[in-house]
């Protein structure tokens, strides 16, 4: 029932014709707005998905992982397939345009034909050529990660981010990265949106109530749709629980399963989940919560060209970063789904015209920063990227600037997936720096540390990521260690994953109760004392002028 042909022909000629010493601009002429927008529609309903933008407006590289663990029951099937494999999966053809979207393959070579992806104004456009072809039957849904993750949206708390998705006119959205602006700035947001916070797994603790709505309920092309929403499950495990005292969070799947019978109950047609808790726990909710037609996933950036269907319901999974747009056509009949057609729309930012509204309108909240945004702090002789369930380059750089900038032995920095990634020989920016660590609890501290309590936060960090039931995954990649090394069984339990962890410099296994001088960022414990984390980074590249990251060698993997 799915159509990808549309995507496929563009990638078989593009890959038939561009060898890959060929230029961008001729690489781009093979790819046209309207045959990215090209779609034939079906039924009654369109839903337009958005998720994990994380705050870039402008258009951005960034490569997607070349590793990506599934364990369980998620072990060997998507979205935990990459690179070659995912390529043959889905029949793309190498050196195309859907595989410099989709995969890490010949990352490098591929992002000089087909550029930068993604941007809001860009967006904006694909947005609104949807609109114009469906009229009234078009929701639009943002799935969160919206308001952080950027230099703008840090200094504005989340302003810049909020006024540009007006013009976008989102029906609904959910949250994660938003919470960390604290609970008033949140509510303050949420009252002047003019469209829908939901979540509908976060209570008030203080008066025992829901802190948002959890549904809304919309009519589209004469069709009742009922919207559900789900914040992060683990929001203050992840993050800051004394940024948001008194709200609880959790999967709540008997929450969920009375919301979809409460929806039905007032006469929802379609229900939508509107969620933010990461693929596989949406895979699971799906086997088990009976009346979803539809999980609009996000959380852990996971792009697939094909929905994926669990009984009855269709799991969509959109990207992040702003390098795609889903759009799904449901003809919906009797309260049912009958037929449904789907497109990952990939946003090449050469290729579609961007809106002048929303170009004007971002021009307009970046003035301010634009010089100093752009001013060159150093270069890169490598690929520097994040994504990787157990390294990225570009953290490779941040633990290098914590061991050096804070004289530390060990240093730690978190699994985040989000932040863009840099070619070989380009400049490094303040803003690429930001892009990686701009955040509200950005303090580089600096403590001692017992290699008996290393290991345990090893260990913690790898059964988040590698239990084999996802409702106890929390979606991340593992913690970066620079300074050290060791080695992970991906399959065994809690506490026997960790095995021989030395010390770089000394080459000698960590001892239990020796302490050590440990460097990190991102601590989730209140009044955390240190420098900003960027500062540290910065500081460090200006000092080297030139970083070159290679590929680790210091985690070796098992169990897979």
């Amino acid at each position: 029932m799915t159509s990808r042909r549309e995507f496929l022909q563009i990638a078989a000629a593009a890959a038939a014709i561009i060898p890959g010493e060929w230029t961008r601009a001729f690489a781009q002429q093979r790819l046209t707005q309207s045959d990215l927008l090209a779609f034939e529609p079906v039924g009654n309903v369109t839903l337009v998905h958005i998720t994990d933008i994380h705050a870039q407006l402008v258009p951005i590289l960034f490569r997607e992982p070349s590793i990506n663990i599934g364990v369980g029951d998620a072990k060997g099937v998507v979205p935990h397939v990459t690179g070659k494999a995912l390529l043959d999966l889905y029949k793309i053809p190498t050196g195309s345009a859907e595989a410099y979207a989709l995969t890490s393959e010949d990352f490098s070579a591929l992002a000089k034909s087909y550029g930068r992806m993604g941007g809001l104004d860009r967006i904006a456009t694909v947005i609104n050529a949807i609109r114009a072809e469906r009229g009234d039957r078009v929701v639009l849904l943002d799935g969160g990660d919206t308001w952080q993750n950027s230099y703008t949206s840090l200094v504005s708390k989340g302003q810049d981010m909020v006024d540009c998705f007006k013009l976008l006119k989102p029906d609904a959205m959910v949250g994660h990265w938003e919470f960390t602006l604290g609970a008033d700035r949140v509510k303050e947001i949420a009252e002047d949106l003019g469209f829908p916070f939901l979540g509908l797994n976060v209570r008030d603790t203080e008066w025992n109530e829901s802190a948002f709505e959890p549904m809304t309920m919309i009519e589209r092309g004469g069709v009742k749709i009922a919207v559900l929403g789900q914040a992060f499950p683990y929001t203050p495990i992840a993050n800051p629980r004394w940024m948001i005292p008194n709200w609880s969070f959790g999967i709540r799947e008997d929450d969920v399963q009375a919301n979809v019978e409460k929806a039905r109950q007032q006469g929802a047609q379609l229900v939508v989940l509107l969620s933010h808790n990461g693929f596989d726990v949406d895979r699971k909710l799906a086997s088990r919560v009976k009346g979803i037609d539809v999980i609009l996933t996000g959380h852990t950036h996971d792009a697939l060209s094909d929905v994926v269907q669990i009984g009855k319901t269709l799991l969509v999974a959109s990207g992040s970063h702003g390098k795609f747009v889903s759009r799904l056509d449901l003809d919906v009949q009797g309260g049912e789904v009958k037929a449904y057609r789907y497109k990952l729309i990939p946003i090449f930012s050469d290729v579609i015209t961007p809106d002048a509204q929303m170009t004007a309108k971002i021009k307009d909240v970046r003035a301010p920063y634009e010089p100093m945004l752009r001013e060159v702090v150093g270069h890169t002789e490598t690929l520097l990227y994040r994504r990787g369930n157990f390294n990225g380059t570009l953290d490779d750089v941040i633990c290098e600037a914590l061991l050096s900038e804070r004289d530390a032995e060990i240093a730690l920095s978190p699994g985040f997936r989000w932040g863009t990634s840099l070619l070989p020989g380009q400049e490094i920016t303040r803003e690429d720096i930001y892009n990686a660590t701009a955040m509200t609890y950005p303090a580089a501290y600096r403590m001692t540390m017992t290699g008996g309590r290393l290991k345990e936060i090893l260990e913690d960090v790898a059964d988040n990521l590698f239990n084999p039931d996802p409702y106890y995954q929390q979606g991340g990649d593992m913690v970066r260690a620079g300074g050290v090394s060791y080695t992970i069984d991906v399959a065994k339990p809690i506490g026997d994953r960790i095995s021989d962890l030395k010390l770089l410099r000394t080459g000698q296994l960590l001892e239990q109760a020796k302490e050590y001088t440990v460097a990190g960022w991102a601590s989730i414990n209140e009044n955390t004392e240190g420098p900003p984390v960027w500062d540290v980074v910065m500081n460090h590249v200006q000092k080297r002028k030139t970083v070159a990251p290679r590929e680790t060698t210091h985690v070796r993997v098992q169990g897979i």
